[in-house]
């Protein structure tokens, strides 16, 4: 098993647009073309695409909901200092 995983996100100022996208992915949503649309980081540009990293880069409460994610997974809504993030295992 790698010590770096590749995940995507989708950040997002409030509880209550991060549930509304939530839905959106549970009817089968594009996850990249719904991070271009409502992410607020520069991401965004990238589906989400957050590239690689290892443990010990990101907020501890995102670190936890990536890690534990299997490739190809979404986690449900993650609250960290930032926002309210939607994570997708990339790899």
């Amino acid at each position: 098993m790698s010590d770096q995983i590749r995940c995507a996100h989708i950040l997002v100022e409030k509880e209550s647009l991060a549930k509304e996208i939530e839905e959106k992915l549970k009817k089968g949503e594009s996850f990249s073309k719904l991070a271009e649309q409502y992410s607020i980081d520069g991401s965004r540009r990238r589906g989400g695409d957050l590239g690689f990293f290892r443990k010990g880069v990101m907020v501890k409460e995102f670190e936890n909901a990536a890690f534990a994610l299997e490739k190809g997974k979404v986690s449900g809504i993650v609250k960290t200092q930032f926002g309210y993030h939607i994570i997708k295992r990339l790899e």
